[in-house]
């Protein structure tokens, strides 16, 4: 597989990240080794090993759920820099390009 250098340029523009000419070759250069070698696990024989959703063991002791009252609105809104209607005011982050999420 590999990723042309146009892919880069719209992969760099909507991490909203710019690059020159070069650093875009290099970039392409370096995703396309990272697939090459992700491509290799392909050739990987796995029919015989078990499918797995954590590579640690979660058999441990778990606390049982217990429901607790929380804290009161104004206690934790006390300590936010910024608070209206109990609720956490937030810079805001994304932006509307008017139609495309």
């Amino acid at each position: 597989m590999s990723v042309p250098l146009e892919e880069v340029k719209k992969i760099a523009g909507l991490a909203r990240l710019s690059f020159n000419e070069d650093e875009l070759k290099a970039y392409s250069g370096h995703l396309n080794q990272i697939l090459d070698y992700v491509g290799k696990l392909n050739e990987l024989n796995t029919d015989h090993v078990a499918p797995t959703s954590s590579v640690q063991d979660t058999d441990g002791p778990l606390r049982e759920d217990m429901v607790h009252a929380s804290l009161p609105t104004q206690e934790v809104m006390k300590d936010a820099p910024s608070h209206q209607d109990g609720f956490f005011r937030v810079p805001k982050v994304i932006q509307s390009d008017g139609g495309n999420p």
